[in-house]
């Protein structure tokens, strides 16, 4: 499995089952990193824009997830000088978007860094306000700075049981709507054989990576979905159609998150829109210690040549969240470089 590659601050993001190397990214477990969206309605039975997962990518061999060395104290949100217009898009090259979300609000989970960040670019590029979560509320200050001025950071453990509804409620009291859900924040740990998994490392990766998720969108429906519509993509990991050494619990949740989707998909529809976006292997932080001893050779394994970065799952969210994926819903869309069509490729 390989989608170490997600988002940021959050516990980490969400990758493949080759696994993030530093236990938990913004959600979007992380994966490698690599890297559109049309006008919708956000009415009642209007979905929203899209939002995107990261997923695994080869039999790479995984060893210790990173450990935090200090607590990190989550204090106060952070606030905004100005009141937020929701107007022009504008955002890195890359990912300028034609406007399609101007006038939607947006919640992206783990999103100061990797694939949640990207994400977050993508998503105010196109026209929409995002709030961003994160554990480090330095690192949460300084995405909310590099997004603008649409953007505003919400500190916070989506493993705290307050935080999914006090994530949607300051994103509600902000921009007085609700449109998008991206849940990119995720774990990897425990890594290692199955048989050796510690029980409360295995317990709270069900909670970051399949709980956390499932009361986020609560929350999202109840405060603003269920009257006037909306978008959650869920980001998922490649790894959860196959099998990796050492990364067991990552992929069990990661499934679990997968039958989740589709689950709320058939539940909340015709209003809510539900998709999953599942990375291979993304050229993230949280996965580095998978991409960077032997990208070359990852590489030349890939139909495509190259391995991910998250702004290759961005697009891929944004056009979830958009009107273009009008009639999409509760589907996975894997964007792992044809790392599971590559049997059939002949060597050149």
């Amino acid at each position: 499995m390989v989608n170490a590659a997600a988002g940021g601050g959050g516990r980490g993001g969400s990758d493949s089952p080759a696994g993030p190397g530093s236990g938990r990214e913004g959600a979007g477990a992380g994966g490698p990193a690599g890297p559109a969206a049309p006008a919708a309605p956000s009415g009642p039975s209007g979905p929203s824009g899209p939002s995107g997962p990261s997923g695994p990518s080869g039999p790479s061999e995984l060893t210790e997830p990173i450990e935090l060395t200090e607590p990190i104290e989550l204090t106060e949100p952070i606030e905004l000088t100005e009141p937020i217009e929701l107007t022009e898009p504008s955002g890195p090259t890359g990912l300028r978007g034609g406007g399609s979300l101007v006038g939607r609000a947006a919640l992206v989970t783990g999103g100061s860094r990797g694939i949640g960040l990207a994400v977050a670019e993508a998503l105010t590029a196109d026209g929409a306000a995002v709030c961003v979560t994160a554990r480090d509320p330095r690192g949460l200050a300084d995405a909310v700075r590099r997004l603008g001025p649409r953007a505003i950071g919400c500190p916070g453990d989506v493993a705290d049981p307050a935080h999914p509804e006090a994530a949607v409620a300051r994103a509600l009291a902000e921009f007085g709507r609700l449109d998008i859900l991206v849940n990119n924040a995720a774990t990897n740990a425990p890594l290692g054989p199955l048989m050796a998994a510690d029980p409360l490392a295995w317990r709270t990766a069900f909670t970051v990576n399949v709980e956390a998720p499932l009361r986020l969108t609560q929350a999202a429906w109840r405060g603003w979905m269920r009257e006037h519509g909306g978008a959650v993509v869920n980001i998922c990991t490649e790894g959860t159609h196959g099998v990796g050494p050492d990364v067991g619990a990552y992929g069990t949740t990661k499934t679990a998150l997968l039958r989740l989707t589709r689950q709320l998909a058939a539940e909340l529809a015709p209003s809510v829109r539900v998709n999953a976006v599942s990375p291979g292997l993304i050229r993230t932080e949280m996965a580095r210690f998978v991409w960077e001893p032997g990208e070359q050779e990852i590489a030349a394994t890939l139909p495509l040549a190259r391995i991910g970065e998250p702004e290759d799952v961005a697009r891929a969210v944004r056009w979830l969240v958009s009107d273009e994926a009008s009639w999409v819903t509760g589907t996975d869309l894997v964007v792992d470089g044809g790392r599971r069509v590559r049997a059939a490729r002949r060597p050149n």
